[in-house]
C-alpha cells in the first residue's frame, strides 16, 4: 500500500495544480489592466465621496488571537471609516475566515485583504504550513520548484478570503549583521536574489495573488531595524543603481504587482534630514515611478513603525506618503486624522485630479482583478483539510531536499556506515530531534547525546570523553528561536565543546540554523563533512539524512558568504 502511495503521490500533485490552483487563476495582467477602461472601477470611484475615495488607500491592521474586543473594535474602524483593506497578522485560519466574513459584509466596497506571508500563511496562522524562509529557497538550483510555491501559497491565500501577499523580500541581504531581513532574503547576490523573487511572484500571480515586492530601494545593507529606528543607508547613487535596485529592476520588467517602500534614510537619493524613503517623493515619484517606470501598486511600509512615527507624528507621516506616491498607506496609527489631512491637502491642490483619480483606481482596479467585484464568503467547511493538503507537504519536502548544501566533505566522506559503532549528537535542543530518531533507524549500532543550550562544562567534557569511542560521530545543531539570527544563543562552553569534537573520528555536522551561524563557531570547517540546512524544520532534517544515507545527492549552494572558507555559492 505504501509502494502505491509513493507512485501516486507526483500523479496527485500534478492533478491539484492542473484542476484546483486554475480555479483562483484571473485572465489577464493587472499593470495592462490599469490601461484599460473598467465599467466596475469607474462605477464604484463615481459612488464614493471624496473622503471615502482617500480611505481606500488605508489598509488597518487585524488579528484573530487578540480577543473580541480587538476584532471589535476593527470593525467599528472599519465601518466609520469605510477603508480600502486589512492586514491580517497572528491568529488562527477559521477565526480568521470567519472574520474575514464578518468585515466584508460591513464594507460597502469589497476589502481588499492582506498578509505577511513570505514563507506562506504559516507567517502568521497557526494549524498552517509554513514554506522554507528565503534564505533557504536562495540555495535552491532549481527555480521551477520556487514557481510552485508561488502557486501553493496563493491557493492558500485565496481560500482564506485573501488577495494581496506583501512579499517577496526582494532585498539582497549583504550585512550579516541585519537584524530585521537577514534570513528573509535569498541572499546576498543580486542576480540569485532577483531570479528567485520573480520565480516566486510569477507563481503567485499566474495563480491569482497580488504581489509586492519589498523593501524598496532595499534593506538589505543595514544593521537598524526600522521597527525601532530609521535606517541609514549611506551609499553612491551608483552602489544603489548597480545593487540594491537590481532585483526591483527586474521584478518591474517582469511584471510584478506591487512595491513596497522601505522607512530609510538614504542622503544620496534624498538628503532631507530625518525623511524616511516612504515619504519621499524624490524616491517613490523620482525613482521608483519615473526613473524604473514602475505603473502597478506602491505600498507604504507600516505606518506605525517607529522609523516614522517618530519624525512625523499626527498623521503627518500618512499625508507626506500619500504626496510621496504611495497608493496604498498601511497601518495609520489615526486613520480617522490621516485621511482629514489628506482630503485638505486634495482641496488645496496639492495632489492633481488626474493623478487623485489614478491613484484611487489603481486600488479599485486591484480589487476588480482579484475578483472582488463579485466576492463570495468564505466557506469554513474543510478549511483545515484543504489548507494542510497532502501535495504542499510533498512540495516543502521537495525544497527542502533541493536546499541541503554540502560546504565541506564528498558524499562518500559522509556517509554513514551502518556497521560501525555511531553517535548521534544534538545540540541546542532539550529534546530528542528528528534528525536522531531518523538517522537512527539507519545504524543498529547508535547512541543519541543531547546538549542544550547552557549544558555544564563538566557534562560536556563527560561528552567528550565518550564520544572517542565512537567510530562515526553524526552531530547536529539547532536553533530553535523563532527569528534564526546570525548568531547562535548557545553559552561559550557549548561553542567550544563543537570545536573540541574529536578530529580523530569520522564527524560529521548538519547545521539547522542561519547560515551565518557558522562564521561564529570556530573549528567547525575541521569536520569530515558540513552540510548547510538553514532552519530548523523537520523536513530539512529528514533530507539532512537522505544525504547521509546516500538517498540524495546535495544539490544546494550557499546564498550567502559565511567567512573566507565559505563564500556565496559553495557546494558540491
Amino acid at each position: 500500500m505504501q509502494l502505491i502511495r509513493n507512485y501516486l503521490r507526483p500523479f496527485l500533485l500534478l492533478i491539484f495544480n492542473l484542476f484546483v490552483l486554475p480555479a483562483f487563476a484571473q485572465q489577464g495582467n493587472y499593470i495592462q489592466l490599469l490601461g484599460q477602461q473598467n465599467k466596475w472601477v469607474d462605477s464604484v470611484y463615481n459612488k464614493l465621496s471624496r473622503r471615502q475615495k482617500i480611505a481606500q488607500l488605508f489598509f488597518v491592521r487585524a488579528h484573530t488571537n487578540k480577543g473580541v474586543k480587538y476584532e471589535d473594535s476593527v470593525a467599528n474602524v472599519i465601518d466609520k471609516e469605510q477603508l480600502g483593506g486589512v492586514v491580517f497578522f497572528q491568529g488562527g485560519p477559521v477565526r480568521q475566515a470567519e472574520l474575514i466574513n464578518r468585515y466584508q459584509h460591513i464594507a460597502k466596497v469589497p476589502l481588499l485583504i492582506a498578509m505577511d506571508g513570505e514563507w506562506g500563511i504559516g507567517m502568521r496562522l497557526d494549524s498552517t504550513l509554513s514554506y522554507p524562509y528565503q534564505m533557504t529557497l536562495g540555495a535552491i538550483q532549481d527555480n521551477t520548484l520556487i514557481y510552485k510555491m508561488g502557486q501553493q501559497v496563493a491557493y492558500d491565500f485565496k481560500r482564506l478570503g485573501m488577495q494581496m501577499n506583501f512579499g517577496p523580500d526582494m532585498d539582497v541581504n549583504n550585512n550579516p549583521d541585519n537584524p530585521v531581513i537577514n534570513y528573509r532574503s535569498f541572499g546576498d547576490n543580486k542576480y540569485n536574489v532577483a531570479k528567485k523573487g520573480i520565480a516566486y511572484f510569477k507563481g503567485m500571480q499566474d495563480a491569482g495573488l497580488l504581489t509586492t515586492a519589498k523593501h524598496f530601494p532595499g534593506h538589505g545593507d543595514t544593521n537598524v531595524d526600522s521597527h525601532f529606528e530609521l535606517p541609514l543607508l549611506p551609499f553612491t547613487r551608483q552602489r544603489l543603481d548597480s545593487l540594491e535596485e537590481y532585483p526591483f529592476r527586474e521584478a518591474i520588467a517582469a511584471g510584478i504587482n506591487g512595491v513596497m517602500i522601505a522607512h530609510m534614510s538614504i542622503p544620496a537619493l534624498d538628503s532631507t534630514k530625518n525623511r524616511p524613503s516612504t515619504l519621499s517623493k524624490k524616491i517613490v515619484t523620482g525613482v521608483l515611478k519615473d526613473s524604473l517606470g514602475f505603473k502597478g501598486l506602491v505600498v507604504s511600509d507600516a505606518m506605525e513603525m517607529k522609523a516614522v512615527t517618530k519624525y512625523f507624528p499626527n498623521g503627518e507621516a500618512e499625508l507626506q506618503a500619500f504626496l510621496a506616491g504611495n497608493d496604498i498607506i498601511e497601518l495609520s496609527m489615526d486613520s480617522k486624522k490621516a485621511i482629514l489631512k489628506i482630503r485638505k491637502a486634495v482641496r488645496k491642490g496639492l495632489i492633481s485630479n488626474a493623478d487623485f483619480e489614478a491613484k484611487v483606481k489603481k486600488v479599485l482596479a486591484a480589487k476588480y482583478w482579484a475578483g472582488l467585484n463579485n466576492r463570495k464568503d468564505v466557506i469554513t467547511t474543510n478549511l483545515l483539510s484543504d489548507l494542510n493538503r497532502e501535495p504542499a507537504r510533498q512540495l516543502i519536502q521537495q525544497l527542502s531536499d533541493a536546499a541541503v548544501t554540502m560546504i565541506k566533505g564528498t558524499t562518500e566522506s559522509i556517509h554513514l556506515n551502518p556497521l560501525e559503532k555511531t553517535a548521534i549528537v544534538s545540540i541546542g535542543v532539550e529534546s530528542y530531534t528528528t534528525f536522531q530518531t531518523e538517522l537512527a533507524r539507519w545504524s543498529p549500532n547508535c547512541h543519541l547525546f543531547l546538549v542544550n543550550k547552557s549544558t555544564p562544562v563538566a557534562d560536556l567534557n563527560r561528552i567528550l570523553e565518550m564520544l572517542k569511542q565512537y567510530n562515526q560521530v553524526y552531530v547536529s545543531i539547532h536553533d530553535t528561536r523563532t527569528r534564526p539570527a546570525s548568531k547562535l544563543d548557545y553559552s561559550n562552553g557549548v561553542k567550544q565543546f563543537i570545536a573540541a569534537l574529536p578530529a580523530n573520528n569520522k564527524v560529521v555536522v548538519s547545521v539547522f540554523a542561519n547560515a551565518y551561524t557558522i562564521a561564529g563557531l570556530p573549528g567547525i570547517e575541521k569536520s569530515a563533512g558540513l552540510l548547510v540546512c538553514y532552519q530548523m524544520s523537520d523536513e530539512l532534517q529528514r533530507a539532512a539524512v537522505k544525504v547521509i544515507t546516500g538517498q540524495l545527492k546535495p544539490t544546494g549552494k550557499l546564498p550567502v558568504s559565511v567567512n573566507v572558507y565559505f563564500p556565496t555559492g559553495t557546494g558540491l
